[in-house]
């Protein structure tokens, strides 16, 4: 990072242009991330099939036969990712779809962008039909509530770790590389040009308060990567939502904490005296608690 800082500290007094134009590809190209086995052993049992969107195209799978619960990953994730889901909810009725976002796991494409990724959603569930449910993980979540805010409609959603703030999560690293407020703004007017939409329309707080999907909120007070905070704010802000808070599974863990994806699927199934716990429960590799706050 302070060879990253040094070379855009350099730059942006050469060339404000260039390194708006450099912190631009770097912010908005997302890993690849890998799977694991196990991961990978569900998603071999599902079934293929392809849509495009801007002209990538883009790779999901389904299992199962049933009202369809689609899967939403997150930033440099992939529907892989929330596999621990799967079965479970093949097994309540429901018919599963999982997909990689553009330019995120297998699908084409080499920046994206969370419209975008509500763009690719969007262009999932038109060649699949309606949505009884969602399950988003991280900025998953204000993903599937941007594509609500579209006209999307959902049954039910579970939001695991989500993201309340994705435009405050891009100056934080805007500013840990160092960047010029004057960058910052080029970087802005780049990105908003490029992608056809405005940052201010990114409030995800703003657009929870406007919706009306019952919603469960699900978020780990250990987690390093998106605070608790972020879940609080949308659960306080969702009308009608309830929040469950755990301890112990952090960011990752989380989604393929058996117990915690069980409550997922009984909310979901619109099973509420299922959901939640104030035991100490197994998850897939460690134990955390869970309460509802809400």
């Amino acid at each position: 990072m302070r060879l990253v800082r040094w070379f855009f500290g350099g730059l942006q007094w050469v060339s404000p242009r260039t390194a708006a134009r450099l912190a631009e590809r770097l912010f908005f190209t997302p890993n690849r991330s890998r799977l694991t086995p196990a991961m990978r052993a569900v998603l071999d049992r599902g079934k293929p099939f392809q849509v495009e969107v801007e002209g990538q195209r883009i790779v999901r799978l389904s299992w199962g036969d049933g009202p369809a619960v689609y899967l939403v990953h997150g930033w440099g994730s992939r529907g892989g990712r929330l596999s621990a889901y799967v079965q479970p909810l093949v097994d309540a009725g429901f018919r599963v779809i999982a997909f990689d976002a553009i330019a995120h796991g297998d699908s084409g494409g080499r920046m994206s962008s969370m419209p975008q990724m509500a763009q690719t959603l969007r262009a999932v569930v038109e060649s699949n039909g309606p949505v009884q449910g969602v399950v988003a993980h991280s900025l998953g979540a204000s993903v599937t509530t941007l594509a609500m805010e579209w006209g999307l409609t959902v049954g039910r959603a579970v939001f695991v770790a989500p993201s309340a703030d994705p435009v405050g999560y891009t100056l934080l690293w805007a500013r840990q590389l160092g960047l010029r407020p004057d960058v910052i703004d080029r970087l802005r007017t780049n990105s908003q040009q490029r992608i056809g939409f405005s940052w201010s329309d990114l409030d995800i707080v703003g657009l929870a308060r406007r919706r009306t999907t019952p919603l469960l909120v699900i978020h780990d007070d250990t987690d390093d990567v998106i605070p608790l905070a972020d879940g609080q704010a949308i659960a306080g802000a969702w009308p009608g939502s309830r929040l469950v808070k755990t301890h112990g599974l952090g960011h990752s863990e989380i989604v393929r904490s058996t117990d915690i994806v069980a409550q997922g699927v009984a909310f979901l199934a619109n099973q509420p005296d299922r959901v939640a716990t104030s035991a100490r429960t197994p998850s897939a590799t460690r134990s955390a608690s869970a309460m509802i706050v809400k």
